[in-house]
């Protein structure tokens, strides 16, 4: 499998729309309902600032992500365990296996492809949260060396007030 990057604002759109059609506890664990999380506007960012990746098996797509080579100010209240620049962080963003691939590694092959390319664009992190309730991407995460580096309570339009916990491996 191999992430590639994509221009595609109409597939990445129709794979988010079936991943949250087709996931068992989505209200659970990403929360997401498209056009709230997430919507076209963010798709379409991502997508026009060569963000946005699709995990391909063959001619099939196994998962999405977006990979940002930076990191925003949200992230600036969380104790990393080194104070990187934003520049020198690259931030993993709702990654998805799609159904017909999950428990097939889809969620761990994407964080290795995204520790290459961060490592290959000469970023010394890869940073990332997750919702408290979705022990399951915790669990991925702690698995593949991630540090669990503290919790935020956020507003985010799909969820409301809830909380975030924060990750990071240094590259």
């Amino acid at each position: 499998m191999k992430l590639i990057q994509t221009k595609d604002f109409e597939t990445v759109k129709r794979k988010y729309i079936e991943i949250i059609e087709n996931t068992p506890e989505i209200e659970k664990h990403a929360r997401w309902a498209y056009g709230k999380h997430p919507h076209d506007e963010l798709l379409r960012s991502y997508i026009e600032n060569g963000e946005m990746y699709l995990l391909m098996d063959e001619e099939s797509i196994a998962g999405v992500t977006a990979l940002t080579l930076y990191q925003g100010e949200d992230y600036h209240p969380v104790r990393w365990a080194e104070d990187l620049a934003d520049d020198r962080v690259a931030v993993l963003h709702i990654l998805a296996a799609c159904p017909e691939y999950r428990g097939k590694g889809v969620g761990r092959t994407i964080v290795e492809e995204s520790l290459r390319i961060a490592r290959e664009n000469g970023k010394k992190a890869l940073r990332l949260d997750t919702l408290k309730s979705n022990l399951p991407a915790q669990r991925m995460y702690g698995k593949l060396g991630f540090s669990y580096r503290g919790e935020q309570h956020l507003y985010a339009e799909n969820t409301g007030w809830t909380d975030f916990l924060y990750y990071e491996r240094i590259i």
